[in-house]
């Protein structure tokens, strides 16, 4: 083990040298050093020998093909800090996008205390997230955020506390089974990233996800296209949203065209699929029931 870069009483030169040689430490060991930096400011961020260890530690979980977002415990999802651990999915880039093309229509549509459904919530990042930039906007949003599992609604309630954004109902529910019948046309927006990525194609994927919650990914339909949670939200949608709101759903690049053609089927008159920061369709929305 290296001896420890320094002891005893520290001034702020020697808290940076030290923090450098933490850094370089765990560069040396095989990590990038982005994510050593990060390890380093979460675990000895003043730079204390007694602090080593952790970061050692932490420095070896994450060679271990652990998600850094889980050993540090926490990340950031548009203007939030969302605590994150293995119960949840970590939140996404892509997941922001959706976040800001729901704040787009909410804003055409003009809502004045829009009713927010979250379905299928995790650690709550989506629908906290318009909660949090809905009351910047001096809009007083209420968000029921509904998820079947109730180890990530524990997640997601302390994230609301954590912020405190209290005007948020949790449901542990599968899709809308357990919602009450007084929600029926009341929603002014439902969300969504629900599972959607086929079995078969989990083998094919960064080994990231295989520390994350299996049922948050794949979809129900085993041996299909990974649609079959989205063909549900679609064809129930319709039932619960008022006369000008709006669904708007993640999805899988190759699964965009499908979903157009449920959404049609489902009753929505204005159906559009919008594309990721990497241009893949991404994002549908779902406007206009008849």
């Amino acid at each position: 083990m290296p001896s420890s870069p320094i002891s005893g009483p520290v001034s702020w030169p020697r808290v940076t040298d030290a923090r450098s040689r933490f850094i370089d430490d765990l560069v040396a060991r095989g990590l990038e050093r982005r994510e050593a930096t990060w390890l380093v400011d979460e675990f000895a961020p003043g730079g204390d020998a007694d602090a080593e260890q952790a970061v050692l530690s932490a420095g070896r979980r994450r060679l271990a093909g652990e998600p850094l977002q889980y050993i540090i415990g926490h990340w950031p999802f548009r203007e939030l800090d969302l605590d994150v651990d293995p119960r949840v999915l970590i939140p996404r880039p892509e997941t922001e996008e959706l976040v800001g093309h729901a704040l787009e229509v909410l804003a055409i549509r003009g809502a004045a205390s829009p009713l927010i459904l979250d379905l299928g919530c995790g650690s709550g990042a989506i629908g906290l997230a318009l909660l949090q930039e809905l009351a910047t906007r001096g809009i007083a949003a209420s968000l029921i955020a509904v998820d079947a599992s109730s180890d990530a609604l524990a997640v997601a309630k302390r994230n609301a506390l954590k912020h405190g954004l209290l005007r948020v109902t949790f449901i542990e529910s599968n899709w809308f089974s357990s919602l009450d019948e007084s929600f029926l046309h009341a929603f002014d927006l439902i969300v969504t990233n629900p599972p959607y990525i086929a079995e078969a194609e989990m083998a094919e994927l960064d080994d990231v996800l295989t520390y994350e919650p299996r049922s948050a990914l794949v979809a129900g339909d085993v041996g299909g296209p990974g649609l079959s949670d989205l063909q549900t939200i679609l064809h129930e949608a319709p039932r619960w949203l008022s006369s000008s709101g709006a669904l708007v759903a993640e999805h899988g690049f190759t699964q965009g065209d499908a979903l157009l053609a449920m959404a049609r089927g489902a009753g929505f008159h204005s159906v559009r699929d919008l594309t990721d920061m990497a241009g893949h369709p991404r994002i549908l929305v779902a406007e206009d029931v008849a």
